[in-house]
């Protein structure tokens, strides 16, 4: 099980970045398939950035509640999640071409209708064009967790980043985080605890959470688990203040 860092680990004193960035810019080649997709459904599936708040039933059509999820990687968890929860809609926000591409082939292919992508910063997304108190939802799977202690002013989960989200979130909305690294899972949870409106969901022990049945198990996080790694998940429902 997890163990908390004391108060005299040196990742206490690390001095955090007034400006986190939600991703890094990663190489990787953008296959054919992909850029067919990209340019064949961008228009009715990729929402441009623009600094201003989103009208969700206009990007949706709909009034179902709305899940952002930040980081979707090659978006087969994102496919699956708004295949098995049609009754919600999802925007999933990641900057990799690739997986932008990737998506919106699992988009055509599963025909999902509640599911638009945006390709920008999260953070920039958040402050401009969430409206306040209108998500149901957040997920962030599987961020990098910046191994080196030099870096983990770099970690996506911290107290700054988290305030943001819950100026998003309607009251009863959660936010749910997953790890596969250990150090980066006490983390989270240190950082969630000093949130008074944020309460633990679906917990035996009374530290994490069960994964939810929505989420399945990716490739990657089966092959880590035949391999004896650990994950981690989080699910905190905002309360009132």
């Amino acid at each position: 099980m997890p163990q908390d860092h004391s108060p005299t680990d040196p990742a206490s004193h690390v001095a955090f970045p007034k400006r986190i960035k939600t991703f890094v810019k990663r190489a990787g080649r953008t296959t054919t398939g992909q850029s067919n997709a990209i340019a064949q459904w961008s228009d009715q599936f990729v929402i441009k950035y623009q600094a201003k708040a989103l009208d969700w039933k206009n990007v949706f059509e709909t009034d179902q509640p709305v899940v952002f999820e930040i980081g979707f990687g090659m978006g087969d968890a994102t496919a699956s999640i708004a295949k098995t929860l049609p009754e919600l809609n999802f925007l999933g926000c990641e900057v990799h071409e690739p997986g932008v591409g990737a998506l919106l082939m699992h988009i055509h292919e599963m025909e999902l209708k509640n599911l638009r992508i945006i390709s920008h910063d999260a953070v920039e997304v958040l402050q401009e064009m969430i409206p306040d108190h209108s998500l149901q939802g957040i997920h962030i799977f599987f961020p990098d967790p910046w191994h080196k202690l030099r870096h983990h002013k770099r970690r996506l989960i911290q107290a700054p980043f988290i305030e943001s989200l819950l100026k998003k979130l309607k009251v009863g909305g959660y936010i749910h985080c997953a790890t596969d690294w250990e150090p980066y899972a006490v983390q989270m949870r240190q950082v969630f605890q000093t949130f008074e409106q944020l309460n633990l969901q679906n917990s035996e022990d009374g530290l994490y959470s069960r994964r939810p049945s929505y989420r399945s198990s990716t490739k990657f996080e089966k092959r880590g688990l035949k391999l004896g790694h650990g994950v981690w998940d989080l699910v905190y429902l905002k309360s009132q203040p």
